[in-house]
């Protein structure tokens, strides 16, 4: 199974890694990071660069494709290659995913309209914009396409597959090989969680005011 992780400039890494480090694991994974160009590809905060061992053109038929999001994602809605291609492997894949803001970029592809879907929780507006039936959910499936919520959301989304693709017991092993046992210091993961003043905060800084 070819895995295709999609890298961009400003991509978020733990997006990307999250599934790397469960999907990863499957039997017979062989798993690229694909990028417009091949090189190095800086995350979101410009310390870390993640390297993208081929071109978008050199890999035509990924069997599952993962899109991360980040700040980058708002500068590629309306890159033509990167759309194209997705457009071309969705055709093909047997899963098209997402993670965070990268549901955004399904969407600007035409691959979630009238689907549901997620992203994260400062984008969900935004995502139901773009013809898609949003829901806060952390990880959905519609079909073949699977989205999951913000950042973190990307390990559950990728411990979910696996258990899909090679069963329960074989996902529980990733997920106690990998010590995945979350047991955070605060519990303010979620707007409905978190305290309201800054909820509110970082909704009026949000990239995704809708005016």
């Amino acid at each position: 199974m070819q895995i295709a992780i999609v890298l961009y400039d400003r991509f978020t890494a733990l997006d990307a890694v999250g599934p790397y480090e469960t999907l990863g694991r499957l039997p017979d994974a062989d798993l690229v990071l694909v990028a417009e160009e091949a090189g190095p590809v800086r995350t979101d905060t410009g310390a870390l660069a993640m390297v993208a061992d081929r071109a978008l053109a050199e890999v035509p038929r990924p069997d599952l494709v993962v899109v991360p999001g980040g700040p980058g994602q708002t500068q590629q809605m309306e890159n033509r290659a990167l759309l194209d291609w997705l457009r071309a492997v969705d055709a093909t894949s047997t899963w098209t995913t997402s993670v965070c803001t990268g549901s955004l970029l399904l969407a600007a592809a035409g691959l979630l309209e009238g689907r549901r879907a997620t992203s994260h929780w400062l984008a969900l507006d935004h995502l139901a914009g773009l013809g898609v039936r949003s829901t806060g959910e952390r990880v959905v499936f519609d079909g073949k396409y699977v989205t999951a919520a913000g950042v973190s959301s990307g390990i559950d989304m990728g411990l979910a597959l696996v258990g899909r693709i090679a069963g329960d017991e074989h996902a529980q092993a990733v997920q106690l090989l990998t010590e995945y046992d979350p047991q955070p210091p605060y519990d303010a993961g979620s707007p409905q969680k978190a305290p309201a003043h800054l909820v509110e905060e970082f909704r009026g800084r949000s990239r995704f005011i809708l005016t």
